[in-house]
């Protein structure tokens, strides 16, 4: 299915890549986004699993408290990326993309393998959460810079007039991640009885995720570095000081991106790992329905991606994600009485529905903000704000929805909440009047 999808658009389209280039993208798309599978695979997987853990890791007389708890602990995953964006970053701009992608992908594999084999509160204590919130950190630091760091390379490949088709598979491969972790749980929780599940049977899916880090590791090893960076190095203006270099020259920038990334992660993870929890405890759906649902959905989206990413190159990335952000301010709130009313039919096409929307922003949004940043610290400007910005609304956005729900007892609150972030990140996106200029700023020499 991936790469029927991969042929039926760029690789048919000859205008814009000669015969011999296919094969060569292809294989460059494929090691760039792998990585991505892994970290949203595992990072949706926590999501999803968060009723199961909240139990075995922070149980409490009131299950609300253990869902706060555990929801708390995801969010510290996020907090660490930006951490992580200044290393991989400065290493990306200095040393090379291929180079920080091969070592992301396996520091990202290490803490998933450990937290499958993790003792829980009933064995070891307070020590069970504690080793659960630090293994989080870790793999929130290596996130850090995998996934921006795939961005700009997979960008930076692309020719000027398929780079909204290009970089929206660093969003497809997110997806196929957080899809599989989506329906390995559905599957999990089909498959085993509560009993097994709390006991042993929630460990499987992580303890497979390293699985996927190995093979993101071999094929990266044998990747040709980004083009652009090649031309640096061949400049020799690769700088030195790249976070320097970057805090002196892309202020404004970095608004926009932060701007931008507040829908972009509010939205995925309010939809797409907290609506399953959500679903659950406000209707009453079966946990497996509630999961079945959220993997259709997310499987279709996963197909739309690339198709919107293909739509804004011809276009116009900034027209496209006005459409979706304008479509989830004027549809959330309606949808969120949809998905409270505990039918299984208005659930799933609520989901459904609000799923197209979301591909609609997600599809070209990083052939926006890729090119925002000069090359010489692209890799250090992209992944500081994406990830500051993820840190700040998309890792806090299960727990924020759960307490603005809690707090005020309105089921359509989480939805207010969504349609909020939408009119800002499109007030943003509006102060982009040229999506398509990349900036000129040239690297100081440093002789």
């Amino acid at each position: 299915m991936v790469w029927w999808i991969f042929h039926r658009t760029v690789m048919n389209d000859h205008t814009s890549i000669t015969p011999d280039r296919p094969r060569a993208l292809r294989r460059t798309v494929l090691a760039g986004a792998i990585g991505n599978v892994l970290e949203w695979y595992d990072f949706a997987l926590f999501g999803y699993f968060a009723p199961v853990l909240s139990v075995l890791f922070f149980p409490a007389s009131d299950p609300s408290l253990s869902l706060i708890a555990t929801f708390s602990v995801f969010a510290v995953g996020f907090l660490a990326r930006p951490l992580g964006a200044l290393c991989f970053g400065y290493w990306g701009d200095t040393r090379g993309r291929r180079s920080a992608l091969s070592w992301s992908v396996i520091l990202m594999a290490i803490p998933t393998c450990l937290l499958g084999l993790l003792p829980t509160y009933a064995q070891i204590g307070l020590l069970a959460p504690i080793a659960l919130t630090l293994l989080r950190f870790i793999q929130g630091f290596s996130v850090g810079g995998e996934f921006t760091g795939s961005v700009t390379f997979l960008i930076e490949h692309a020719a000027r007039n398929e780079r909204g088709y290009i970089g929206s598979w660093a969003g497809f491969s997110a997806q196929i991640g957080a899809l599989s972790g989506s329906g390995i749980g559905a599957v999990a929780s089909a498959s085993f009885s509560q009993e097994t599940l709390h006991d042993w049977g929630w460990r499987i899916p992580f303890l497979a995720g390293s699985v996927i880090a190995l093979v993101g590791w071999y094929l990266r090893r044998h990747l040709p570095e980004s083009p652009a960076f090649e031309r640096l190095q061949e400049r020799g203006v690769v700088s030195p000081t790249p976070i320097r270099d970057f805090a002196s020259q892309n202020r404004a920038p970095l608004l926009q991106v932060v701007g931008l990334v507040l829908l972009h992660g509010v939205g995925f993870y309010i939809f797409f790992v907290y609506l399953p929890t959500y679903v659950t405890k406000v209707s009453n759906l079966p946990m497996q329905t509630a999961l079945t649902i959220n993997t259709v959905c997310m499987a279709v989206m996963a197909i739309l991606i690339p198709f919107m990413g293909k739509l804004a190159d011809r276009v116009g990335p900034r027209w496209v994600l006005a459409a979706g952000a304008v479509s989830l301010a004027l549809s959330t709130v309606p949808f969120f009485s949809l998905f409270s009313s505990g039918n299984v039919v208005s659930v799933a096409m609520a989901q459904l529905s609000i799923t197209v929307f979301v591909a609609a922003y997600m599809g070209p949004f990083f052939a926006i903000v890729a090119i925002l940043f000069p090359v010489a610290h692209r890799y250090t400007g992209l992944s500081i704000s994406y990830n500051m910005a993820s840190a700040l609304f998309g890792g806090t956005a299960p727990l924020v929805a759960t307490m603005i729900f809690e707090r005020s007892g309105s089921p359509l609150a989480p939805g207010w909440y969504v349609s909020l972030c939408a009119v800002i990140s499109f007030l943003v996106l509006m102060t982009i009047r040229n999506e398509a200029q990349e900036p000129t700023v040239a690297p100081p020499s440093h002789r």
